[in-house]
């Protein structure tokens, strides 16, 4: 494919992950995400503010973002464009120029590229998720969980080098966007994944 096509499209995907899933469903509610639990504008925290249908909700929403892009790389030209829209995608997620750079965290938009990419890994990662999630109640610890993982199980399925290094990077940048819910867990403080109204 043209690199300028490339780009473009990798534009286009950044638009896609700007939609406001979480925002979105909140307001049908009356509710601004952005001010309420922990401000995040994200499945869990409308899990929590709202209820489980309405985070369930927002995270196949938010998954659609990053699904979409992914499996047009497959589809139209290769694994190298599937990531690098994903990425796109992630990025306008979390830092959504409509919204002045201030979005999600990126896990929901990741799961659902890395499910398109990687259908077997994230099939061994979604009771990964569930498993940590459930026991401490804590939804940042088990998106890190599986964040982690990622990589992991790449190199336990022998991912070509530069997967696992796109998958990798795309790892981090989600754990730094959750740098503040470390921070919480290491204190103590991290809130629960449980409706609190």
């Amino acid at each position: 494919m043209n690199p300028l096509l490339v780009v473009l499209l990798a534009a286009v995907a950044y638009l896609i992950g700007t939609f406001p899933s979480a925002v979105m469903v909140a307001r049908t509610k009356g509710i601004d995400i952005t001010t309420t639990g922990s401000g995040n504008p994200g499945a869990s925290n409308v899990a929590r503010v709202m209820g489980r249908p309405y985070g369930v909700a927002v995270f196949v929403l938010d998954g659609l973002k990053g699904a979409l892009p992914a499996a047009a790389g497959l589809l139209v030209d290769s694994r190298p464009a599937a990531y690098l829209w994903l990425a796109a995608a992630i990025v306008g997620h979390m830092y959504p120029i409509t919204r002045g750079f201030h979005g999600g965290k990126g896990v929901s938009t990741g799961a659902g590229g890395m499910i398109v990419i990687w259908p077997l890994i994230s099939l061994v990662l979604l009771p990964v998720w569930a498993i940590v999630r459930f026991t401490t109640k804590k939804a940042s610890l088990a998106s890190l969980a599986i964040t982690i993982g990622l990589p992991v199980g790449m190199i336990i399925s022998g991912a070509p080098l530069w997967e696992f290094l796109a998958a990798a990077g795309l790892a981090t940048l989600v754990v730094v966007r959750h740098r503040e819910n470390i921070a919480r867990l290491i204190g103590g403080r991290e809130l629960t994944a449980d409706k609190t109204a």
